[in-house]
């Protein structure tokens, strides 16, 4: 079993990567659209590939310290093995990226034109774009952590291979740092300055050719929301299932179930990468609206059923029945995450409440717009924060009941991977999103039909609502991975009790650990905001001194290649420092000031970063569906100042939502990653 299981792993993790394939090919054999489309879609790609080609260049420069950095501090434990890892992790991540990229800049004209027919066949084509990216990151996420597995565990023999294939987890928290955070601060830049010199100031709609920053803004959609969100959840991924392995490799749990212990994670996960191919095969409708978004949040929920109850016959058949108990855990992380995502859903889609109240709210004027979406924002952190805690404390209680005195910190880390097991899913329902904004930019551009972009809207609108549901699930599994993990940590260091009283240091680390999300929000913010004004000033200055430009003169067309390579360089620039932060604070903290301040550093982080997350997220979405919901003809419609207001609520959520907000959860782990693998540093 310890070799043919994960053999079995890989299997079927190959077998998701040939599901992308086919979802590929069924998305790129619909008809892309006349010539227009065609030129629109083509300067996408350009955009989007001049963009990773450089920031995959300054990755590539990041990663190289790392692997110095990883070879020379730990030598004397491996750090050669951590570090192989740590590139493996790092490029199966890039690749994931690169792939969902490529295919959805050339899924959006496909879409725009299967929208001609109607919202079913356009669903079709974006959503096959997104499970491209889906499948692309659970199969890689899975087979390249299970061949570390099989290289270190199995034809080395070590007994310590968690701790390597830390590595793995460490080289995909990097990438995701860095693509997510500089893909956001790209995509909000380009969407906030087209916004407000367009719709704002010029009055001219949304994604029109005359607007020089709209190119931009469609770049953005997939360097951010697709390849940026897709190693966000990536990351997630992998780091849900290195958790309960790191925990599992030693004490308690490994005396009581031994290898075996560290195989479970590994066999739920597979099931969990078929559950997704099904559920994403379940997506079918004729209807857009609400049958889209049901359709799509069934799909999932459908996956997570097929998963959970797969857990627990692996449970069963692997542990036995006494052990039974660990099946509760992951049924508490799925779940959780169903609740979760359906809280995301209640706050943020325009079929509810608080999003009809922040529309309302914009008629007198834009303060009451924005004061009423961080009110929202902020009531829904409260579901969550109660749901994983109670999904905390069941799994813990279950887990030491099945193994006593040890289990219920392994069942946490079981609960964070039944939360994210079927991670395929539920990016494919995320990055669908992108596709369909995409397609209305192009609808718009080569001026199709009315009902065409009418449909897009549509489907733009359910996939903001499915992302907001996407990020709940990563930033509810960030805190039980990152829980975890710190456990892992704690067991690590010997570090089993912390006096509170008599010890300053923890504390100390503590009020570190809480402020640090708000210093990297700040950074992430602002970056957003100096590359945005750049924004707005090229684009009133191609309207200033290209002459009939604003007035929309036959054969006069904007520049747009100087916005999408002003925005780039922007972008790469300012995620330099925030992503360096996140790698070099536990560092400072556990070398300086020692093991308890750390631990407090962490837990402060996790604390403070879990509500942060989830509050941006989801003021965010309100905000840029309340926008939506009145562009759809309520309350006035477009063009009335309460549209005006809603727009600049709209900007404010977006570096919320889709930079600051989901950087949150990727902050929480890494630093728990790169704690627990330089622990040798801290500890003498």
């Amino acid at each position: 079993m310890n070799t043919w299981l994960p053999v079995a792993v890989i299997g079927a993790a190959v077998f998701c990567l040939f599901a992308a394939v086919f979802f590929a090919r069924r998305a790129l054999s619909a008809d892309p659209g006349n010539e227009r489309m065609q030129e629109i879609s083509k300067a996408v790609q350009e955009g989007a590939r001049a963009f990773i080609k450089r920031e995959y260049l300054y990755v590539g420069a990041f990663i190289a310290l790392m692997i110095v950095l990883i070879s020379v501090t730990l030598r004397d434990s491996r750090g050669w093995m951590i570090a192989l890892c740590y590139i493996f992790g790092a490029a199966c991540s890039l690749g994931a990226g690169f792939v969902g990229l490529t295919v959805s800049t050339r899924a959006n004209s496909r879409t725009a034109e299967a929208a001609r027919t109607g919202p079913g066949p356009a669903l079709r084509v974006a959503f096959s774009s997104g499970a491209v990216m889906g499948l692309t990151v659970a199969g890689l996420g899975l087979l390249g952590l299970t061949i570390c597995y099989l290289i270190f565990e199995v034809a080395l023999g070590f007994r310590d291979s968690a701790n390597i294939i830390l590595g793995f987890s460490l080289g995909a928290s990097s990438v995701a740092l860095f693509a997510r955070v500089g893909g956001g601060i790209f995509t909000k830049a380009a969407d906030v300055g087209a916004d407000l010199v367009g719709k704002v100031e010029a009055g001219i709609p949304e994604d029109d050719p005359r607007n020089p920053a709209v190119i931009a803004d469609n770049v953005g959609d997939n360097v951010g929301d697709v390849a940026g969100m897709g190693a966000d959840l990536y990351e997630s991924y992998v780091a849900a299932i290195v958790a309960p392995i790191a925990i599992a490799a030693s004490g308690v749990v490994f005396v009581r179930v031994g290898v075996k212990g560290m195989l479970l994670p590994l066999a739920i996960t597979a099931a969990g990468v078929i559950c997704s191919i099904l559920g994403a095969l379940m997506v079918r409708t004729k209807e857009g609206g609400r049958a889209a978004q049901r359709a799509l949040t069934w799909s999932s929920y459908a996956a997570s059923i097929l998963a959970t109850a797969s857990a627990f016959f692996l449970v069963w058949w692997l542990l036995g029945w006494k052990h039974i108990g660990l099946f509760y855990a992951v049924l508490m992380g799925v779940v959780s995450g169903i609740v979760i995502g359906l809280t995301s859903e209640y706050f943020t889609s325009d079929h509810y409440r608080p999003v009809k109240e922040i529309a309302r709210s914009a008629e007198t004027g834009t303060a009451t717009t924005i004061i009423r979406g961080l009110a929202v924002g902020m009531l829904s952190t409260i579901v969550p924060i109660v749901v994983v805690a109670i999904a905390m404390g069941v799994s813990f209680w279950t887990g030491n009941q099945a193994i006593p005195n040890g289990g219920g910190i392994y069942a946490i880390g079981l609960a964070a991977l039944g939360m994210l097991c079927t991670t395929g899913i539920v990016v494919a329902v995320d990055a669908y999103g992108p596709v369909a904004d995409n397609a209305g930019g192009i609808a718009e551009m080569a001026e199709m039909e009315p009902e065409v972009r009418e449909i897009t809207d549509g489907l733009d609108s359910v996939g903001n609502t499915t992302a907001a549901i996407g990020k709940g699930f990563a930033i509810g599994s960030a805190a039980l991975a990152a829980l975890a993990l710190f456990a892992a940590f704690a067991q690590a260091t010997g570090l089993s009790k912390i006096d509170m009283i008599n010890d300053y240091k923890f504390i100390v680390g503590l009020l570190l650990g809480v402020v640090l999300p708000f210093v990297f929000s700040a950074l992430t913010l602002n970056a957003v905001g100096r590359a945005a004004f750049a924004v707005v000033e090229e684009v009133r200055r191609q309207f200033r001194d290209i002459p009939g430009l604003k007035d929309g003169e036959p054969g006069v067309r904007p520049d747009y290649s100087k916005c999408v390579d002003m925005t780039t360089r922007t972008a790469i620039y300012e995620m330099l420092l925030p992503g360096s932060i996140a790698i070099i604070a536990p560092l400072l903290i556990g070398r300086f000031l020692g093991i308890e301040s750390l631990a407090g550093f962490l837990a402060g982080a996790l604390a403070c970063g879990f509500i942060m997350a989830i509050f941006m997220a989801n003021s965010g979405g309100a905000w840029d569906n309340a926008k939506k919901y009145i562009e759809g003809g309520e309350l006035g419609g477009k063009g009335t100042p309460t549209h005006a207001a809603a727009v600049v609520g709209d900007t404010v959520g977006d570096p919320f939502k889709d930079t600051s907000g989901p950087a949150m959860n990727i902050l929480i782990k890494v630093m728990t990653v790169v704690s627990l693998i330089f622990v040798p540093l801290f500890v003498k």
